[in-house]
């Protein structure tokens, strides 16, 4: 099977979500499938897997109404996106839209990276679910990373189309941190700090957990930082790191207490299971998401409540808890696996082309 898969959403300096998932399923099918990588910067290869590409226009360009027509002439089985934005226009292969979570509606501040027009373009589009309805229909098959946001999507009827799960998974080779190691009283935040994030929660929860530092791994506006360095009782507890590498994220991951996560909404939630493959217990927002993904190993508190935030690292003192927590974590981030969602993909794909071709007979009857 030959796929085509688009990787123009992959970074150019370091991975986000998307970039990962993207990077990191091209990599696993390849061992399954023939792939073929489109790309709109030659750095983008610099994150990419060895595998035969061809660049083309960005996903973000007028030009983008009309590359289809360019996608025709590779002979796909099938064309993989991991967005639901491509475009369709005139295509003659089958087509696999990717949607990760429903966020925006409820969460309309789009990606500061995004340029004006395409942040004004973004408002509009999460205004009603009717336009999301019109680019799911175009696919043969939609793809998602969570049972959760399968539910949603059904809910929402946003497609006619089967909708089929390629799921979200930690890196492969993580060495969880050494047995009987001690943590060390700090925190990490590992995410943006958009709005629905609730990144306030945790800083306001950190004034009840004297002698603990919160370590924001992530970019943050000095706007923003200013803003949340405002709400803490003591600021110097608060270290902004402005991004990491993956190798500093690792290090701090094994010497921490834990993870700490209140978003209120997520596709998601991939720092959750990578600190669970790395040993370190997660304490996350109980919103149905991370109920999910963490399937039980993750202490899950109300999102609204500092103190509940408070309490469950308190809880994380006691050494049987904070061990019990953490060798959970470890069972259930082995229950995901990029090999299994190349899998997933690769059945998806094989679907999307049985039904492009069914559509394509009854055409030409």
């Amino acid at each position: 099977m030959k796929i085509l898969f688009d990787a123009r959403f992959t970074r150019t300096d370091q991975h986000d979500g998307i970039s990962r998932y993207g990077a990191s399923l091209i990599e696993a099918v390849s061992r399954h499938a023939q792939v073929q990588m489109l790309i709109s910067d030659e750095r983008q290869l610099a994150l990419l897997p060895d595998v035969p590409w061809v660049k083309v226009n960005s996903p973000l360009s007028p030009a983008e109404l009309f590359v289809a027509r360019r996608l025709n002439r590779f002979d796909a089985d099938a064309v993989v996106s991991p967005m639901q934005t491509m475009g369709s226009w005139g295509r003659n292969y089958p087509l696999i839209l990717t949607l990760h979570d429903l966020i925006y509606y409820q969460n309309p501040t789009p990606p500061g990276f995004l340029p004006l027009p395409v942040r004004l373009l973004w408002r509009l589009y999460h205004l009603a679910y009717w336009p999301q309805r019109v680019l799911l229909n175009r696919a043969d098959v939609v793809a998602t990373i969570s049972h959760t946001t399968a539910d949603l999507i059904k809910r929402h009827r946003l497609t006619r189309r089967p909708v089929r799960l390629v799921s979200n998974a930690p890196q492969p080779g993580t060495v969880p941190r050494a047995a009987g190691s001690a943590p060390e009283p700090f925190l990490l935040y590992m995410g943006s700090f958009m709005p629905y994030k609730n990144v306030e929660t945790i800083v306001r929860g950190m004034s009840a957990l004297p002698g603990y530092t919160l370590h924001l791994l992530s970019r943050i506006s000095p706007d923003r930082q200013s803003e949340l360095a405002a709400l803490a009782a003591e600021p110097s507890r608060l270290v902004f790191h402005n991004g990491v590498t993956d190798e500093e994220y690792d290090a701090l991951l094994r010497r921490a207490t834990a993870l700490v996560t209140l978003s209120k909404a997520e596709g998601y939630g991939l720092p959750v299971i990578e600190a669970m493959a790395a040993g370190t217990p997660v304490i996350a927002s109980d919103i149905p998401i991370f109920r999910e993904v963490s399937g039980g190993a993750a202490l899950l508190v109300d999102p609204d409540r500092p103190e509940a935030f408070a309490a469950a690292v308190n809880d994380l003192t006691d050494p049987g808890c904070w061990e019990a927590t953490a060798a959970a974590g470890l069972r259930r981030a082995g229950e995901y696996g990029w090999d299994a969602s190349a899998k997933q993909l690769v059945d998806a794909a094989a679907e999307a082309s049985r039904l492009f071709a069914a559509r394509k007979r009854r055409r030409a009857r």
